[in-house]
């Protein structure tokens, strides 16, 4: 599988060049590049900003839900959908319901957006603790399972099991544990809810535990700012949550560069997650669920609405999530021997092309790669 992509300018800075992939990675980059395979597909990109293809490492892929009942459980996302939003790299994880949907479930749909020509990987566990788990250990789910590169937990929500800090600490030790074992991030990625202790048992740990603090993932950060801010300063990784016109998360992310280490802030979309709304009495009184287009949505506000430089806009959704997953420089990053994981943005900063591993998936804004059962 051959393609060279001419005339395109990479991260949208310098001259314009081309790039030449060969079975799935980036073979060479650089200007006027002689094409010695005649029979390779070939795409002009006409001045478009090349830039990596986004990695999302928080996406309900089976579907989320549950809350308020059965009705409400989201649909799995759909090929085309990861497509569109110029995702090529996914984490798939459980959320509030561990109870109708499996680890099982979600290993097997992360196994066939691979086949489908997807980078994907997933998280064992759910919201509760015990953790649900396929072997009937972290550790070893991490260490076997290919697929699995971590653990989801969920702390400071009124629906969480409410795990208590030894807990915490023996969860945050196996994960790490098996990590290490399989050359693996190993990390807990803890939804965080708008409770009382935010991240004061995370904080307590660090103070009395060994365990690496980058162990430690907590996602949907935007409203816990201030401790999120204190925990990124501190050497850890912070997961902010892209909103559905990009706006309110762009302003919050801006702010955090300004606060802490830009290397250390990440930007996910709990996409097929469900948005339940709770009142004072935590009772739900509405229900919307996340898409993953919302990714490219921030980020384009990050570009138009604050004048971030394109380079450096992206990073929260390619290069710092590489780094944050062991996934770098084979991920994140458009430079020779890289996987050939690219996106076509136009002049208004909209999504042209997607290639996904070498592959066009979706060409002059045409969706070219469907799932089986897509119409």
């Amino acid at each position: 599988m051959i393609l060279m992509i001419r005339n395109v300018r990479i991260n949208g800075e310098g001259e314009p060049a081309d790039v030449l992939t060969v079975n799935g990675q980036i073979a060479q980059i650089g200007r006027k590049l002689e094409n010695p395979f005649p029979h390779a597909e070939v795409i002009d990109g006409d001045g478009a900003s090349a830039i990596p293809g986004y990695i999302d490492q928080h996406v309900h892929v089976t579907g989320g839900g549950g809350e308020g009942g059965f009705k409400y459980q989201v649909p799995g996302i759909r090929v085309s959908d990861i497509v569109s939003a110029g995702v090529t790299t996914l984490v798939g994880l459980l959320g509030t319901d561990g109870t109708t949907r499996s680890v099982e479930n979600l290993v097997a749909k992360v196994k066939g957006l691979k086949e489908e020509g997807l980078t994907a990987y997933c998280l064992t566990g759910a919201y509760e603790y015990p953790s649900p788990t396929i072997t009937g250990s972290v550790k070893k789910d991490i260490a076997f399972i290919d697929e699995v590169i971590g653990v989801k937990i969920a702390i400071s929500d009124h629906r969480c099991s409410n795990i208590s800090k030894r807990d915490l600490i023996r969860l945050a030790s196996e994960a790490r544990l098996g990590g290490v074992l399989a050359n693996k991030p190993g990390i807990v990625h803890m939804h965080i809810g708008r409770g009382k202790k935010k991240l004061d048992d995370v904080f307590d740990i660090l103070k009395t535990e060994d365990i690496p603090i980058q162990v430690f993932r907590p996602t949907h950060v935007g409203g816990i700012f201030d401790d999120a801010i204190r925990f990124a300063n501190l050497g850890g990784y912070i997961d902010f949550t892209a909103d559905p016109e990009g706006k309110k998360t762009a302003g919050q992310l801006v702010k955090a560069f300004s606060l802490a280490p830009k290397e250390n802030i990440t930007l996910s979309t709990d996409s097929n997650g469900s948005f339940p709304k709770w009142n004072e009495k935590k009772e739900l009184i509405g229900m919307s669920a996340g898409k993953i287009t919302n990714l490219h949505q921030v980020i384009r506000c990050l570009v138009q609405d604050y004048q971030i430089p394109l380079a450096e806009a992206i990073r929260v959704s390619t290069e710092n999530v590489a780094k944050a997953l062991k996934l770098y420089p084979r991920k994140g990053v458009l430079r020779e021997g890289s996987d050939a994981d690219l996106l076509l943005l136009d002049s208004d900063c909209r999504i042209d092309t997607v290639v996904a591993k070498g592959a066009v998936m979706m060409k002059n804004k045409k969706v070219l790669k469907k799932g089986v059962f897509e119409e």
